[in-house]
């Protein structure tokens, strides 16, 4: 049997703009750096003992055209002054031998940090009551991480916001988790 579980997962984001909003993903894409591949979106599980590398080391063992799992989150808008968001958080257990999250969101006038901090506390979330421990979900100020009975690892995110510029001129961004074989 094939094994399809990633052993390493890069993050990216990218903005487009283009007269079409075909156009506009296309040059988002690009402008992530995976424009070049046969993404298939893929649901929320970071996969068990993966590895986050950077998108310049992820990018080392993926080949054009190959087809490649992603979790992403994208938004598109052609209204002029349209402020767009997307995000992918994510939350690691402690116990790296069990998977974590990873989350979408798309938004409209959102700041990235909004959109950002919203991602990451539903990755947060998701992880909490996979553990069975929601109720014991808590945000530590001083710190600025999530506190789960010492049972989270890591909680962060990526977050694409663009402003439509033109009238007519459609604008995407895009966030994405890349799944790395």
């Amino acid at each position: 049997m094939l094994n399809l579980i990633p052993t390493k997962v890069f993050f990216t984001k990218g903005v487009g703009r283009h007269k079409s909003q075909l156009g506009s993903f296309e040059r988002a894409l690009r402008d992530a750096g995976i424009a070049q591949f046969n993404l298939v979106e893929v649901s929320s599980i970071f996969p068990p003992n993966a590895k986050i590398v950077t998108k310049e080391e992820g990018l080392k063992y993926l080949n054009a055209g190959q087809i490649v799992f992603v979790v992403m989150a994208k938004n598109s808008s052609n209204e002029l002054n349209r402020m767009i968001s997307a995000s992918v958080g994510l939350a690691i257990p402690k116990d790296r031998s069990r998977y974590g999250y990873v989350s979408e969101h798309h938004s409209f006038g959102e700041t990235a940090e909004t959109a950002g901090d919203y991602a990451e506390d539903l990755a947060a979330e998701m992880l909490a009551s996979t553990l069975g421990l929601q109720s014991h979900l808590e945000w530590d100020e001083e710190k600025e991480v999530w506190k789960l009975n010492d049972k989270i690892l890591m909680t962060s995110n990526i977050t694409s916001t663009a402003v439509v510029e033109k009238s007519g001129e459609w604008t995407t961004v895009v966030a994405a988790a890349v799944l790395v074989p």
